[in-house]
């Protein structure tokens, strides 16, 4: 390449330049005037839970009985006995860890998967007074977390797996009785706690936690923009900060020898997936900067534009 060429390929960089401000200036313009034509009144905080709460919640009313429908199904299935998997007598090798109490009550997991999220959401609220936001993240965490607890129960039910303490759940007093025949394990402690024995897989402490602290960390990266490329160490630490309290609930079922690495594993597999599906079906992605998509994400339909609607099949708002 001679030095005519890199002048023409500077030249060249400097048109795209100017082409791209334009054309940014251009964006900014027609937002101004769509936000202008078709909301004369628009101010920040117009749009709050007294003025927009109750007719969020008769258009997304299906949605609301779903999740209802939902937590139903899981109580039926968290009743239901599991499978009782065989275990010989070869086997308890294994499972012979001592049966102690837990280092965090399932109890505490439904408050930070649950309740801790919903408290963050509320903050961003009173910030933006933006109840679509409020509402969208409120239902998609409950889907989240309930979609999670379904799948979650279901597995455990069909798989039958023993804890690491099943020998102590199924023998409390120390003395262990097998079957002459099948050499399977016959129990003679308590049912409840038999019951509980045959649930390791997958861990549901861990599931439950990743399911509504990961849809967390997808909520905080699109707020703060993590992904906006400026490298902000600090907003990617702040985000990280869910996913490790998470991590903990599930190295804490190891330490209790409430179920093994694989069933805690599982589980985080398992909330992550359908945290990040939940969230993905209700907002863009992170780093997602088209304008359009920007207005659509911060107004309802009905004030928007129809040719901006038409370009887009988003049915989150």
């Amino acid at each position: 390449m001679n030095f005519d060429d890199f002048g023409s390929h500077r030249d060249d960089n400097k048109t795209m330049l100017k082409l791209f401000l334009n054309s940014s200036n251009v964006g900014m313009m027609w937002f101004m005037e769509c936000i202008h034509s078709k909301m004369p009144d628009f101010k920040k905080g117009c749009y709050t839970i007294k003025s927009h709460g109750g007719k969020l919640v008769r258009t997304h009313k299906l949605d609301w009985l779903v999740l209802l429908l939902l937590l139903v199904i899981d109580l039926f299935m968290d009743s239901l006995e599991p499978f009782h998997r065989f275990v010989g007598e070869g086997m308890m090798t294994d499972l012979k860890y001592p049966y102690k109490d837990e280092t965090i009550p399932f109890r505490v997991v439904q408050i930070v998967a649950i309740l801790f999220p919903i408290a963050i959401f509320f903050i961003f609220y009173i910030c933006r007074r933006n109840v679509y936001d409020l509402h969208h993240s409120i239902l998609g965490v409950l889907f989240s977390v309930l979609i999670n607890a379904v799948i979650t129960d279901s597995i455990k039910v069909a798989v039958g797996r023993p804890r690491p303490s099943f020998f102590w759940r199924c023998f409390p007093d120390g003395k262990a009785v097998f079957d002459a025949i099948t050499n399977d394990v016959v129990c003679h402690g308590d049912e409840k706690i038999i019951k509980e024995g045959y649930k390791s897989f997958p861990s549901g402490h861990t599931s439950w936690a990743f399911a509504g602290l990961a849809f967390l960390a997808w909520y905080l990266s699109g707020k703060i923009r993590v992904f906006d490329r400026r490298g902000h160490i600090a907003k990617l630490c702040l985000v990280l900060l869910p996913l490790l309290l998470a991590a903990f609930v599930g190295v804490s079922r190891v330490d209790d020898y409430r179920h093994h690495w694989q069933d805690v594993f599982a589980g985080g597999l398992l909330g992550i997936t359908v945290a990040s599906t939940c969230y993905l079906l209700l907002f863009p992605f992170p780093h997602q900067t088209d304008l359009k998509l920007t207005i659509l994400l911060a107004f309802p339909k009905d004030m928007l534009p129809s040719m901006l609607l038409s370009s887009y099949s988003f049915n989150a708002l």
